[in-house]
């Protein structure tokens, strides 16, 4: 069995690792800590896990995270770079669902996340916890910085067309408009997310910058092995769970004879995860909802030189603590479904 611990089990990522990992079989939950929230059982909190997990929350300080095989961080960024050197030492593997180990170029961390970054030498080592493009280093791997959620959408759905070793589309000029779920701006009090604020209403934001832009950019440019340019622009949408991207491509002349949806469905024809749907499709958030499943459509409209590509995933999931247990699956040589063969939930 794996000993797995949490640090920070009380917000949205934390809580759905948990609805995860307590009936995997080959997992043990050993710690989930909490400073606020310390002696309280987890099920006094999340009624949704009672007769799952028996633990209690404990004090970082109380929780034997050195004891375990593999800890996941759902914390705040800075956290993880904190405790990394020590559970490392110790022989424990690091899955972080936040950004301390993301991006690899120290610099481009600084500027977006406003903080020194106290272990370089560690992030240097830290796999990208992307599986369907990564898998071979992260069995290898000691530490995985884990995606953000609408890089995952926009790194699977554009990777079948950077992946060809010459360019098909105009790299230079991609484009993703993506709508995510309040959820996924974290289980905190916030004036954005309130329910009078976020319902019945739909709005554009970190149109000029957002910190997802560099980690994409990086995980598109080490696919591609040249330079892209990416225009992303997120949305706030009035809905709890779900991510819709849709990304758009100007295929090159010398590409157009291409059948693209035939690429796709070879690109991830071993991919469980990755759902490439029929010819004109119309994937729904609600088609992938508490499921670590990503589904694809391909569109060609009026068989011009645009390609439109949409993309869908649950962003508690696939783009947050699914693809962490993906990750651990394949870290410790289980296969990478285990444990997360869900059935989305309709309605």
């Amino acid at each position: 069995m794996i000993k797995v611990g949490i640090v920070g089990g009380t917000g949205y990522t934390g809580v759905e690792l948990l609805r995860l990992l307590a009936p995997h079989p080959q997992v043990q939950l050993a710690a989930i800590t909490s400073r606020k929230e310390d002696g309280m059982l987890v099920a006094e909190m999340f009624p949704s896990l009672r007769g799952h997990v028996s633990l209690a929350f404990s004090a970082p300080e109380k929780a034997s995270l050195a004891e375990c095989d593999v800890v996941f961080f759902a914390t705040p960024h800075g956290v993880a770079m904190a405790q990394a050197p020590a559970l490392l030492a110790a022989g424990v593997k690091i899955i972080d669902l936040a950004a301390d180990f993301r991006l690899k170029d120290r610099a481009v961390f600084e500027k977006w996340y406003g903080m020194p970054h106290s272990c370089p030498e560690i992030l240097e080592e830290a796999v990208y916890g992307l599986p369907e493009v990564n898998r071979e280093a992260i069995k290898q791997a000691r530490i995985i910085g884990l995606p953000g959620c609408y890089p995952t959408t926009m790194q699977l759905g554009f990777a079948p067309l950077l992946a060809q070793g010459k360019p098909l589309v105009n790299e230079a000029a991609l484009i993703a408009d993506c709508k995510s779920g309040v959820s996924g701006a974290g289980r905190k009090a916030e004036i954005s997310t309130l329910l009078a604020e976020a319902s019945d209403n739909f709005k554009a934001y970190g149109v000029k910058g957002h910190r997802h832009l560099p980690e994409t950019v990086q995980g598109l440019q080490a696919i591609a092995g040249r330079k892209i340019g990416l225009t992303f622009v997120p949305h706030l949408v009035p809905m709890i769970r779900g991510i819709h991207s849709t990304l758009y491509a100007t295929i090159l002349p010398e590409a157009r004879h291409i059948d693209f949806q035939a690429l796709y469905e070879s690109h991830f024809k071993n991919d469980n995860f990755v759902d490439v749907m029929p010819a004109g499709s119309h994937p729904e958030t609600r088609s992938v909802r508490a499921s670590n499943m990503l589904r694809i459509a391909i569109h060609r409209p009026g068989g011009g030189d645009l390609l439109v590509i949409l993309v869908v995933e649950d962003n508690l999931v696939k783009g947050a603590a699914g693809q962490g247990v993906q990750c651990m699956n394949i870290m410790f040589g289980l296969d990478e479904t285990t444990g997360l063969t869900h059935v989305p939930v309709m309605p």
